[in-house]
């Protein structure tokens, strides 16, 4: 039985320190005092900018997008606004055209990331910016963003995105905000661990090109640190994107993003700590190691208490406590109250990222994309 006590505590104390412990550590070491670097003097004029828009088969957005990446408050002249079609079959590419981007690629399909490694070859901005062609940028969001690169030390800078919602089941917006807070905190002590894919900019002598099945949400930022630069988040730089309707589309989103990320888990370099300064390490142990490992301390600490809870009536507690979550997500589909609803979003979020590590064993993750269904 020992062993089982050490397994059931061994999980539960990782699965509490991922979603307590590390946000009041990282608090806690905000309030030490730190020397801040010397911030280079604003250039007379603001770099060059490309803003490039990957794009499939948007069309019914993506004059949208670029009319609001033209409306931004940021000198017309020091801005490219760029779309790159990957092999879009409707007329994402007649309507970018129409809208007035200054430059619009009509490429082979080849997926997302190179779209963008095409987009950033032919674009000619001091800085890329990238966008989502469903995300709405504030006129001042863009001017922010980049001023984050009057640090000499930054590489990459991503935004904040606030997701929409209609009305839906979806309880995203309050997992985000959390997310967002924890990102402030990481980015105020060195560099964040993950970005978003609605704003996010990297200088152009920084950007990489990376394998097509591995996003730059998740695989820029470390590779940034690794290379000697900082990855920050920049909160006042304000995005907007609808959000998937329900928590069951939600869970397929993320299941299909799960299958992009664990190859970068794995095999793409983050569990190296080669390059890691030892805060950043502990960043990444914390909020990305633990994070996908959750379902599997889940899992352990479950089979652990209903093996205990048969002589200790601690452990029959625990168990009833992990069983009531699934049911109440269980009853979140024939009882939409809020409580119901955060324990399904928990339990089918928790799942996707087992779900999208057998989707990737079993068969690879292809470089293809397209829309979540709901977000456009």
């Amino acid at each position: 039985m020992l062993v089982w006590e050490v397994v059931f505590w061994l999980c539960a104390a990782l699965l509490v320190y991922a979603q307590v412990g590390y946000p009041l550590v990282l608090a806690a070491l905000a309030r030490v005092p730190r020397a801040r670097a010397a911030v280079a003097p604003a250039p007379a004029q603001p770099p060059t900018v490309s803003l490039i828009v990957a794009a499939y088969d948007e069309a019914a957005v993506i004059a949208r997008k670029v009319a609001n990446a033209l409306a931004l408050d940021y000198p017309r002249d020091r801005l490219e606004v760029v779309v790159a079609s990957d092999g879009s079959t409707d007329a994402t590419v007649q309507e970018a055209r129409r809208a007035g981007a200054d430059v619009v690629l009509d490429l082979p399909r080849g997926g997302k990331i190179r779209a963008q490694d095409a987009a950033v070859a032919a674009s000619r901005g001091e800085i890329v910016a990238f966008s989502d062609a469903n995300s709405t940028w504030e006129a001042d969001a863009l001017r922010t963003l980049v001023a984050a690169f009057g640090d000499p030390r930054v590489g990459y800078a991503c935004g904040q995105v606030r997701f929409l919602n209609d009305g839906g089941t979806n309880q995203e917006g309050l997992y985000w905000r959390y997310e967002m807070a924890l990102r402030a905190l990481e980015s105020r002590l060195g560099s964040i661990t993950a970005g978003n894919g609605a704003i996010y900019a990297t200088r152009r002598g920084s950007y990489l090109e990376v394998d097509p099945i591995m996003g730059h949400d998740l695989s820029f930022p470390f590779n940034m640190v690794k290379r000697g630069w900082r990855a920050v988040y920049v909160a006042a730089a304000r995005a907007t994107e609808k959000m998937v309707p329900s928590i069951e589309g939600e869970f397929a989103r993320k299941r299909r993003m799960m299958s992009h990320t664990w190859p970068i888990v794995l095999r793409g370099g983050l569990l190296s700590p080669r390059g890691y300064p030892p805060l950043y390490a502990l960043m990444i142990a914390s909020h990305r190691v633990l994070r996908y490992v959750a379902p599997f301390l889940h899992v352990g600490a479950l089979v652990a208490s209903f093996v205990l809870g048969a002589s200790s009536p601690f452990y029959a507690v625990a168990l009833a406590l992990q069983l009531a979550l699934v049911v109440a997500a269980l009853l979140a589909r024939v009882v939409p109250l809020r409580p119901l609803l955060v324990a399904r979003y928990y339990v089918l979020t928790t799942a996707s990222v087992a779900a999208g590590l057998w989707d990737w064993l079993r068969h690879g993750t292809p470089a293809g994309w397209g829309p979540a269904q709901g977000t456009r």
